[in-house]
Formats: C-alpha cells, sequence, structure tokens
C-alpha cells in the first residue's frame, strides 16, 4: 500500500513536470495531468488538496532531484572545483539551448508566471534556487581551496552572478530561440571563473 502510495503520488509529479514545463502552470488543467497520468481525480486529491498544493509539490520534488544532481557533481576531491562548475555550465548550455518547447527547467519556466499567483509556490522557488546558489558558491570556495579558481573571487557575489547571468540567458534563448544568448554567458562565465572579470 505504502508503495503504491508512493508510487502514484510520483507518477502524478513526473506527469506534471513534462505537462507543465511544456505549457506552463496556468496553461495546463487539472483534467489534461490526470488524464495524461491515466490517474483518476479522486486519487489526486487523495494526495493533494488543491492544484496549488500540487505545484508546490511538483517544484519541491524537481528541486529534491537537481540538489541531488549537483551534490554528485560537486563532489569535493572528486576533480579539480573549476572542471566540476565548467561541467555545470555545459550541462545547463546543453540542456537548454536545444530550442525545444519543453523547458526542463521549471525555475525558468515557472518563476515569472507564478511569482504573484502562489506565495507557497514562490517561497519553494525562492528557497529552492538559493540552494542552487550556495552549492555554486561552495564549490566556487573549494575552487580557491584547491587552487583551480583564482583566490580573489568572491563565492557568494559569484555564485549570484553567475546564476543570474544564466537564468536571463536561458529566457533570452526561448525569447530568441537562439543558443546565442547561452554561448555569451558561457564566455562570460569562462572569464570570470578564469580571473578576467
Amino acid at each position: 500500500m505504502s508503495s503504491q502510495y508512493d508510487n502514484t503520488r510520483q507518477h502524478l509529479l513526473d506527469t506534471g513536470h513534462r505537462v507543465i514545463s511544456g505549457k506552463g502552470f496556468c496553461g495546463v488543467g487539472l483534467s489534461e495531468i490526470l488524464t495524461t497520468a491515466g490517474v483518476p481525480k479522486g486519487s489526486f486529491y487523495h494526495y493533494f488538496k488543491s492544484k496549488e498544493q500540487f505545484g508546490q509539490a511538483l517544484l519541491e520534488d524537481y528541486f529534491r532531484k537537481y540538489l541531488a544532481d549537483m551534490d554528485r557533481l560537486f563532489t569535493p576531491g572528486d576533480k579539480p572545483a573549476a572542471e566540476q562548475l565548467m561541467t555545470y555550465w555545459k550541462e545547463w548550455l546543453r540542456t537548454y539551448s536545444a530550442g525545444c518547447n519543453e523547458q526542463k527547467c521549471l525555475v525558468v519556466k515557472l518563476s515569472a508566471e507564478v511569482a504573484d499567483l502562489s506565495e507557497p509556490m514562490r517561497i519553494t522557488l525562492r528557497d529552492g534556487t538559493d540552494r542552487i546558489i550556495a552549492r555554486v558558491a561552495r564549490c566556487i570556495e573549494n575552487g580557491r581551496a584547491d587552487g583551480s579558481l583564482p583566490p580573489q573571487l568572491d563565492p557568494e557575489q559569484t555564485a549570484n552572478m553567475l546564476y543570474q547571468l544564466w537564468l536571463g540567458a536561458s529566457l533570452l534563448t526561448k525569447l530568441h530561440r537562439t543558443g546565442a544568448p547561452l554561448e555569451q554567458a558561457m564566455a562570460i562565465t569562462r572569464a570570470t571563473l578564469a580571473g578576467e572579470h
């Protein structure tokens, strides 16, 4: 029973991610998610009180997976921290410059849309992005310690600037339907991590 509970709930979240990442939170009705998932409405309300609570759970699940991936990548001592950071940004570039309609990054897809609609979802997005930036900052600190990054880099300032740069570039990539903004973000990132900015 417990396994089924977790599986059905996770199935709803996984399906919701796929559908909402393509159409947005407001552009998708609950019935579309349920039809796509093959789950009856009563089952949905067994796990979630509302679409808003579902959206918050969807974001929490997204950040849980995203941060776990970051933790695996940013393992101290595994590789020089500068190499770990560049792997992170290269993966972002590879994933989000593809020009597909489905935006895998729910932060990019939903931040502007839900920030004024749902306080719980806004807070979940805020806290999740803060944790991402903190991990990037910690990796920069590790890079200063292992000598792979310049000692003058301020970890928190640099992490904030780079994350904001990549979020903005991701939005521009969606608007212009070209990977050029992300390529520019990569060039600025390389120069910043080399101490040239």
